[in-house]
């Protein structure tokens, strides 16, 4: 099976999450092997991570987060702005009081509801 190989700045269609619908995107990053890790919906703005094809995050979103507090308690889906690692969105509740964060395309633990 041989897969299409894809170019910085092409343009794709996609189906943008944050807008969603079935629009025009830019490829902004791609592998050695020319597949696509980035794209950018020419319609919000929206980049989005993508690993073997599947859309896996928001990098900039249109949800917009409160600010990362360690005491209060998260939700999956969840928006949140940290002071370091800038937007991120609650992917999985691990323990009672351990999440993992979405920041771009770096996961993130973070705790919560610390009383």
């Amino acid at each position: 099976m041989i897969k299409k190989k894809f170019t910085i700045d092409e343009k794709v269609q996609r189906m943008c999450s944050a807008c969603d619908t079935e629009s025009g995107h830019t490829v902004v990053t791609v592998t050695k092997m020319g597949q696509i890790t980035k794209l950018s919906c020419d319609v919000c703005g929206v980049v989005s991570s993508f690993k073997s094809g599947v859309k896996t995050s928001m990098g900039t979103s249109s949800k917009v987060g409160s600010v990362y507090d360690r005491t209060r308690k998260y939700r999956i889906g969840q928006a949140m702005l940290h002071s370091t690692f800038g937007q991120g969105e609650v992917m999985a509740v691990i323990e009672p009081q351990k999440i993992d964060v979405l920041f771009g395309s770096q996961m993130r633990r973070l705790i919560h509801a610390q009383i």
